[in-house]
């Protein structure tokens, strides 16, 4: 399992993650929470579950009339909204608080509040640091990639899900600035220590590109933030002539549907994305005319792909476009709605789900890979593409 301190929904964890598919000006597929895998099923539904998880119409109404009659009695609506959401079986439904939702909508912009770590939850449930941001407090302070992080001020993290350890990182319990200074345990070999740092204000690296030997380029991306759709077209341009791309979603916990859009006209001429039903009604995402057709193309997947990610790999994998090498995805596939509550918070209740251009759900299922690889996935992927340039 692995994460990072970026998009972490307070006081959802619990719940799991709160995944939205957002309907405003834009549309968002799974807030990034994080990136995690929940390979111990703990978080799994199976289809049944997943199709009975959808929010009746009209539920918003009775959300937002507990949270007025909350207010009305001076009690919390947040509050009374959460046990509305909770009492309905709403696996995805979440309530966030105006500053909360705030923060949400700033982390889509590529900005947040933390302290500049990815990690993962190692199979001994260690947390391993897995990346740490250039510039950032985790860098200045020493802290390199494959350090473990024993605690998070004073509270020992070990076997903990990776996305409360990404809310201490974060803060989100006491609501944390910039500037606010939390204690880390580490660990390096035998030597521990502890390291307080304070938090900064961010900006998130969504998009890695390296090449490899043969003139392989992988284009990694960690979450659908604003721009990545560009960025990744840019990459695709740049690649060398006639070398073929290995797009790396594993652990990408989703974002803008409009990114994955874009992200997905970077290798389609155009067509099908995805449908998706907002309470009974169908739509359509298409991509634009123009990408890269020719090239060969790999996805690599796993347990902490989702949503928007979820739904840019069953496009590449239906269109023929790509082979998706790893493990089954994490299987979020629903459809949310926001709508304010009286006192300025916002709740999101699912109203529907995306289907894949031949009709698959996601919900409960996630995507089987067409090559299943863990250990070693990316030469499995490299493998692969020398498969396809022959």
């Amino acid at each position: 399992m692995s994460g990072r301190d970026l998009f972490c929904q307070p006081r959802r964890i619990r719940r799991g993650a709160a995944l939205t598919l957002v309907f405003a000006s834009v549309l968002v597929a799974g807030a990034a929470t994080g990136s995690f895998s929940e390979a111990d099923g703990n978080d799994r539904k199976s289809p049944s579950d997943a199709a009975r998880s959808a929010a009746p119409a009209g539920h918003h109404e009775d959300v937002a009339a507990a949270a007025e009659k909350a207010m009305a009695d001076g009690a919390s609506p947040v509050e009374a909204a959460e046990r509305a959401v909770s009492r309905s079986g709403d696996r995805w439904g979440a309530v966030y608080s105006r500053g909360e939702y705030e923060e949400f909508e700033e982390a889509l912009d590529g900005r947040y509040t933390g302290v500049g770590l990815w990690a993962r939850r190692e199979r001994d449930g260690r947390i391993e640091v897995t990346r740490v941001s250039s510039d950032s407090p985790a860098a200045a302070a020493g802290i390199r990639e494959g350090d473990r992080l024993r605690s998070v001020d004073g509270k020992r993290v070990d076997g903990h899900p990776v996305t409360e350890v990404v809310s201490l990182l974060r803060g989100d319990a006491k609501d944390a600035a910039a500037g606010t200074a939390v204690r880390l345990g580490l660990e390096r070999g035998t030597h521990a220590w502890t390291e307080t740092v304070r938090r900064a204000r961010l900006s998130t690296d969504s998009v890695a590109v390296r090449e490899l030997a043969g003139g392989i380029t992988v284009i990694r991306i960690d979450s659908f933030t604003k721009g990545v759709g560009d960025e990744v077209r840019d990459a695709v341009r740049d690649a060398p002539a006639g070398g073929g791309i290995i797009l790396d979603l594993r652990g990408n916990s989703g974002g803008l549907v409009t990114e994955a859009v874009t992200t997905a006209s970077a290798f389609l001429d155009g067509g099908l994305v995805a449908t998706y039903d907002v309470d009974g009604s169908q739509q359509a995402l298409h991509a634009e005319p123009g990408g890269d057709t020719s090239r060969a193309l790999v996805a690599l997947v796993d347990g902490g792909t989702m949503s928007a990610a979820e739904l840019l790999t069953g496009a590449l994998q239906d269109r023929g476009r790509a082979v998706v090498v790893g493990s089954r995805t994490f299987g979020k596939g629903s459809v949310q709605m926001p709508s304010r509550l009286p006192d300025g918070a916002v709740a999101e209740l699912t109203v529907g789900h995306y289907r894949t251009p031949s009709g698959r759900g996601v919900d409960g299922r996630g995507i089987t890979p067409d090559l299943e690889a863990d250990e070693g996935a990316l030469r499995q992927a490299e493998t692969v593409l020398g498969g396809l340039g022959e």
